[in-house]
């Protein structure tokens, strides 16, 4: 605890002067040095100017172990993703606010409040907590020069900037192995590299965080970290090890009535299904998943697209129809062009084909090759454009979507 600083501010906030506070304990001088924090002073001088104040010493000693222990515990809230304890613990620790600067935690104090901002969603509030941050970070320790950057990367996986992230990753794990090793650290590499497609890699990374959750016996991530492999067992067609999470995940998150990671368990249990060929299996989970979620949301629209494509791939055209025709109406709502342009093109599709090529060339592959996402998706419609050309007799063609498809791009 900076004594020194902290008897300046209850002098001041009692309107004291130095004069006052120091007389018959120590000359003026020496108590402004000891305010200053240039001067030690005895354990017995600091006492009594404490007491001159009526500040109970020992009061004092227990809020600074009542911070370093707060901050244990909102550090294990996060990690364990407990939300109420987590919200609960930062508002202790803003009741302390007044004497946190004060104390051997300020720097901390101010890093957690910067990941807890993050966790309750207050990114605003966050960002402004980030540039406060920067500016003392040249005053930061090794261990809080590494949690700032750390934390700084969890925010830009918040807004999609998911190279930087990892390029952050790549270097705090290189710098601090021993304290990259933790599970969370681990989860959000893997949730970077599954969002780079490198499914590879956060299932290595993956793995290593589930074993360090289950030995915590960390629940909530566990339940996190099979969703993240199930996805990237998924998209290296690993089929059977996907199964096995996801039906581990709908076993836990029914018991516990987790409605909203069952949606987006069934959802993702609904795209393996359809990736093994199983079309019904697919819509009965899509179905489930859609039961659960908010209208008007983007996940309710995504799984909506879903199951209309579902119906597609069926030749169950007319209820194919009616859910394009609901994608395309929510699509505006929302302002979501994705689902609303490859709604678009197979409601063309579903009542005039031919019409259809033409606006997959001109709307739905420009869309996606613009966009630089879903690279599975934009090598399918290469490929139905490919297989259309053939058929068609037009070579010159058909070989550049094959070459496109093939990852030879434009030619």
């Amino acid at each position: 605890m900076e004594f020194g600083s902290l008897i300046k501010y209850y002098r001041t906030q009692r309107g004291m002067t130095q004069k006052e506070l120091a007389a018959g304990i120590c000359s003026v001088p020496h108590l402004s040095k000891i305010e200053n924090n240039s001067k030690d002073a005895n354990e017995e001088t600091i006492s009594l100017l404490l007491k001159r104040l009526a500040i109970d010493y020992n009061d004092i000693e227990e809020k600074e172990e009542q911070i370093r222990n707060l901050l244990k515990k909102i550090e294990s809230s996060i990690n364990f993703y407990l939300r109420e304890d987590v919200q609960e613990t930062y508002q202790e620790l803003k009741e302390l606010e007044h004497i946190i600067p004060y104390s051997n935690h300020m720097y901390l104090y101010e890093l957690y409040k910067y990941r807890t901002l993050l966790f309750i969603g207050q990114r605003q509030e966050a960002e402004k907590q980030k540039d406060l941050l920067s500016k003392q970070k040249k005053n930061f320790s090794q261990h809080e020069n590494y949690l700032f950057r750390y934390f700084y990367a969890v925010s830009l996986i918040l807004k999609g900037q998911f190279q930087m992230a990892d390029e952050i990753f790549e270097v705090l794990y290189l710098e601090n192995n021993s304290e990259s090793t933790n599970g969370e650290f681990l989860y959000h590499w893997a949730f970077v590299k599954g969002s780079l497609d490198q499914s590879g890699y956060a299932i290595h990374y993956g793995r290593l965080a589930l074993q360090i959750f289950m030995n915590q016996h960390n629940f909530y991530r566990i339940l996190h970290t099979l969703m993240l492999l199930g996805i990237n067992y998924t998209h290296s067609t690993i089929y059977e090890e996907a199964l096995v999470c996801f039906q581990h995940l709908i076993r836990n998150a029914e018991l516990l009535k987790e409605e909203k990671m069952l949606a987006q368990i069934y959802h993702n249990m609904g795209y393996l299904q359809n990736r093994m060929n199983n079309g019904k299996e697919a819509l009965s989970y899509y179905e489930k998943s859609l039961a659960l979620q908010p209208k008007k949301s983007h996940h309710y629209l995504v799984t909506l697209y879903s199951i209309a494509e579902i119906h597609y791939l069926l030749d169950s055209r007319a209820k194919a129809k009616e859910c394009f025709q609901q994608v395309v109406t929510l699509s505006k709502e929302l302002g979501e062009k994705k689902c609303g342009i490859l709604a678009n093109f197979y409601l063309i599709n579903i009542d005039t084909p031919k019409k259809s090529i033409k606006f997959l060339e001109s709307k739905v592959i420009p869309y996606f090759e613009a966009s630089n996402e879903n690279r599975n998706d934009l090598a399918r419609y290469y490929k139905l454009l490919a297989e259309y050309y053939s058929e068609k007799s037009e070579y010159p063609e058909a070989v550049k979507y094959y070459t496109k498809m093939n990852g030879g791009g434009k030619i």
